[in-house]
């Protein structure tokens, strides 16, 4: 199971959206998603992608980080040193992105990206030149 939980780590740091950390252990992934937000006057930048496309839902990606967290709470004591760093590295991403969302009063940014213009063009998130669209959920 280690080598199990070392690659579900690690696939987080693939699907990694905003600016890359130098230890960015995916070494073909770069810098994307700089500009998300712009429209709406908001850094957005961050966060992570989502299955396999160039769209960052923030609700998933909340459910997603939750469950991450809590299998930290639960077992990251019989988690090795470096993959539980790694783990809490992944929880910390998506967190200070999260953060971003509800950075409003009111307001919640809910969705970076259009899903029916991101499938029809596949294109990593390096190359993305299709609109950034941000979604959001206004208090009433």
């Amino acid at each position: 199971y280690a080598d199990a939980l070392s690659k579900s780590i690690l696939f987080f740091e693939g699907q990694r959206s905003g600016f890359l950390p130098q230890d960015q252990r995916i070494t073909w992934r770069e810098n994307s998603g700089l500009g998300d937000g712009w429209m709406v006057n908001t850094d957005l930048t961050g966060g992570y992608y989502d299955a396999g496309d160039n769209v960052k839902f923030g609700f998933p990606m909340a459910f997603t980080t939750t469950m991450l967290a809590w299998s930290v709470i639960e077992f990251g004591d019989l988690m090795p040193t470096g993959e539980l760093r790694n783990a809490l590295v992944a929880i910390r991403w998506a967190t200070d992105y999260l953060l971003k969302t509800v950075s409003q009063p009111d307001r919640i940014f809910v969705q970076v990206g259009d899903p029916i213009i991101d499938h029809n063009c596949w294109e990593r998130p390096e190359d993305m030149d299709t609109a950034r669209t941000v979604y959001t959920v206004d208090a009433p």
